[in-house]
């Protein structure tokens, strides 16, 4: 290479980084997230003896349901895993494999008049017998959102009262979402993930950017109607050509979990990432969160020179080589007392083990490291609960699935002061 050759490459090289600078700058409040202080907090163990916890509510005082993997909803009273079985959708589901896995029981939902109505709602994946036009091949499987209702007076949901509310054929096996979620104005917010794979390559643009399938976004919808569901008439996309109504906002890999704090009345979102970076959002209408094109605030497709137009932007991220991270668990705000410490903060973690809390300074978020004494060793976080005073649990797995048949490594654990 000659000296005019090596000129024109440091000179091509610099306006290359001038550029992607711009682009960066850009972004529309770009995400920088100073870390705060750490916060040290503790836990208990309060049941164990689960198989594989994918979610946890609590119907009433003392009183919780733990959903498990591989089908039931289990119920815990007065801090003890009872016989009780509330639900069982085993025979409803694909067969979920011992080894890692992402289908299966993923999710619960209390209707917001539940104490009257005895009405709630579960995703689960089920097998499927449609062919995929894309390939030609069967799908993999469908999700499936679902109301039940409580036997009255009783413990045990009726197993013949299953309403359907939506179902989703997938093309792949992971990237589920299964976020079911009311949000303070009574709407069920719902998210189906891309339909797996690697970098959704589903299509010219992706399902994260195709406003005419569900996959990669969050909807919208009443489920409080004869039939199925009815669309919000102030649903953003309401009435446009080539837009399913049902969407109320777009550019998602694979939110997992959304929550809603009770107090700001603002929901939450763990966005799991591709290979590099993890993010947190807050739900906004209308909003495009920009997968498959970028990877939180990082042009992913193409990898370099993306365009953030439009897109809003993560509240928090993290790298995977910076914290042994590799798939986000939303979490929840605080809202409980006893644990001052930890008040309105958004507590969430990695399916490693790792913990953070966000906390507002401004218009900014800041992030602190959150050290729970008390974690297992080598545990898995599968996901968070609040109950109904405000206090928040972890669900911990030691399998990276299942496990074996019968297999019941999974707990229940209370984050209490340090």
């Amino acid at each position: 290479m000659n000296k005019i050759t090596k000129t024109r490459s440091k000179v091509y090289a610099a306006l290359a980084a001038v550029a992607m600078l711009a682009t960066v700058l850009a972004l529309p409040s770009f995400t920088k997230n100073d870390d705060a202080a750490t916060i040290t907090i503790n836990s208990t163990k309060i049941v164990e003896g689960i198989q594989a916890p994918t979610a946890l509510v609590f119907p009433g005082p003392n009183t919780g349901w733990v959903a498990e993997q591989t089908g039931k909803i289990r119920l815990i009273r007065d801090g003890k895993l009872t016989d009780i079985v509330v639900l069982d959708t085993k025979s409803k589901m694909v067969r979920v494999n011992s080894g890692y896995e992402e289908k299966g029981l993923l999710n619960i939902a209390l209707h917001p008049n539940f104490n009257n109505n005895g009405k709630f709602y579960v995703f689960y994946s089920r097998n499927t017998t449609t062919q995929n036009p894309a390939n030609n091949r069967r799908f993999d499987h469908t999700d499936v959102v679902a109301e039940y209702k409580m036997f009255p007076k009783s413990d045990v949901a009726d197993p013949n009262s299953e309403r359907i509310i939506l179902t989703q054929d997938k093309p792949d096996g992971n990237h589920n979402g299964s976020g079911i979620v009311f949000g303070a104005d009574g709407y069920l917010y719902v998210t189906f993930g891309d339909g797996g794979g690697q970098h959704d390559q589903h299509g010219p643009i992706g399902n994260g950017q195709d406003m005419n399938t569900w996959l990669g976004k969050v909807l919208r919808i009443n489920v409080d109607v004869e039939g199925t569901y009815s669309v919000p008439a102030d649903n953003p996309f309401v009435g446009k050509d080539g837009v399913k109504p049902e969407i109320w906002a777009s550019g998602f890999r694979n939110p997992y979990r959304i929550t809603l704090d009770k107090a700001s009345k603002q929901l939450f979102i763990g966005e799991v990432g591709q290979d590099t970076w993890e993010e947190v959002d807050i739900l906004e209408k209308g909003a495009n969160y920009g997968w498959r094109l970028v990877e939180g605030n990082h042009c992913h497709n193409p990898a370099t020179g993306c365009s953030f137009a439009g897109m809003t932007p993560p509240i928090a991220e993290y790298k995977h080589d910076e914290t042994g991270g590799v798939s986000v668990l939303g979490g929840y705000v605080y809202n409980g007392k006893d644990v001052p410490s930890l008040k309105n903060k958004y507590i969430f973690g990695d399916w490693t083990g790792p913990t953070w809390y966000l906390q507002k300074a401004g218009s900014k978020w800041t992030k602190g490291k959150l050290t729970i004494k008390g974690f297992p060793v080598g545990g898995k976080i599968t996901g968070w609960g609040e109950d109904q005073s405000g206090e928040l649990y972890y669900l911990i797995n030691s399998e990276a699935g299942p496990g074996p048949y019968g297999s019941t490594t999974g707990s229940v654990y209370k984050i209490i002061k340090n």
